[in-house]
């Protein structure tokens, strides 16, 4: 196993319990995290990223992630304790482009495996509105020239810019299934005393993201109507999937304000497109969807980006969360 060997002093623990780094499953009694040699350590940025190390690592890894339960990913500050952990950490997951003081910590951080998953698939540009895409097939260009993924990454490699980019790509389960496959590779490479699992449980999770997309394509197929309105700009990818548009009040960043400019459109988009409901969602404030939907005499509803996973998610994981979506966009686009 080719996991850097350690040992961490009283004093070092006592450190590490207090860094904030919120752990997700200590997945085996001699946890790295512990200082025993017996996993490996991984470091992820925040819940998706996490979630996919879990997964794929099952019992032979330690999943601790940056952001804490509740905590807004896009706010994170990592702080100077984190940041000279981050040396302690056999591989570091994260998204480049979403929390750029993650980005600058791994960046610096001596880490010998560091996996970005914003190399492992095609990001585009989204902004308030995106969508009106046909279905992508098997990534395919389709008629409104999305270009194949493959391609991109066969193209670019592991140099081409993402910055600006719509870093969402967690929220199309076939994004994120091609991201799976590429951490799977990156854990096989790390820790290849374990590759064998690895292997077998990307397979898994990537057999689980397929169906999930397939529930998604039959559940959306009849509907009366494309266009859902979101508070940020969240659901690009997963719009153009399933051939919807979403319409943000908000762009990709959730704190922006919306112009008066911004809300008038939307009101009339609601109106002209039959739209029944504005979505925001559990780890920003609801005000603007609110008022928007009571202004325009909508109804609200949870879309949730599953950023982090709560006390108020409607699931306890990533697919639970996924099929509450489902739920909610097939009622609000009538689907039948």
């Amino acid at each position: 196993m080719n996991v850097r060997r350690r040992h961490i002093s009283t004093v070092a623990l006592t450190a590490v319990a207090a860094l904030g780094f919120g752990t997700l499953t200590a997945c085996s009694s001699d946890s790295a995290a512990a200082g025993d040699t017996g996993t490996f350590d991984v470091v992820a940025s925040f819940y998706p990223m996490a979630f996919l190390a879990e997964r794929i690592g099952g019992e032979h890894v330690h999943v601790t992630s940056l952001t804490q339960p509740g905590q807004e990913p896009h706010d994170l500050e990592i702080s100077a304790r984190q940041t000279a952990q981050l040396e302690e950490a056999d591989a570091a997951l994260y998204l480049k482009g979403l929390q750029p003081s993650v980005d600058e910590a791994i960046g610096q951080s001596p880490i010998a495996t560091k996996i970005d998953a914003a190399e492992l698939t095609a990001l585009e540009e989204h902004g308030t509105e995106a969508g009106h895409g046909e279905e992508h097939g098997d990534g395919h260009e389709d008629e409104h020239g999305h270009e194949d993924e493959q391609a991109h990454e066969d193209e670019h490699g592991h140099d081409h810019d993402h910055e600006g980019g719509d870093p969402h790509i967690w929220l199309d389960p076939v994004k994120y299934a091609k991201v799976a496959e590429g951490v799977g590779k990156a854990f096989q490479k790390a820790d290849p005393d374990h590759a064998a699992d690895y292997r077998k449980n990307t397979a898994t999770l990537v057999k689980d993201l397929e169906a999930l997309d397939e529930k998604f394509r039959t559940g959306l197929a009849n509907r009366t109507t494309d266009v859902f309105v979101t508070s940020h700009a969240a659901f690009g990818y997963l719009a153009e999937r399933y051939g919807l548009t979403e319409e943000a009040i908000s762009g990709l960043d959730p704190d922006t304000e919306p112009s008066g400019a911004r809300v008038k459109e939307l009101q009339k988009i609601a109106k002209d497109d039959g739209v029944t409901t504005v979505f925001y969602e559990t780890l920003v404030s609801d005000k603007t969807a609110k008022t928007l939907a009571g202004d325009t005499g909508l109804k609200t509803d949870v879309l949730d980006p599953v950023e982090g996973i709560t006390d108020h998610s409607r699931g306890e994981d990533y697919f639970q969360v996924m099929e509450a979506n489902l739920t909610a966009l097939r009622t609000a686009l009538g689907a039948r």
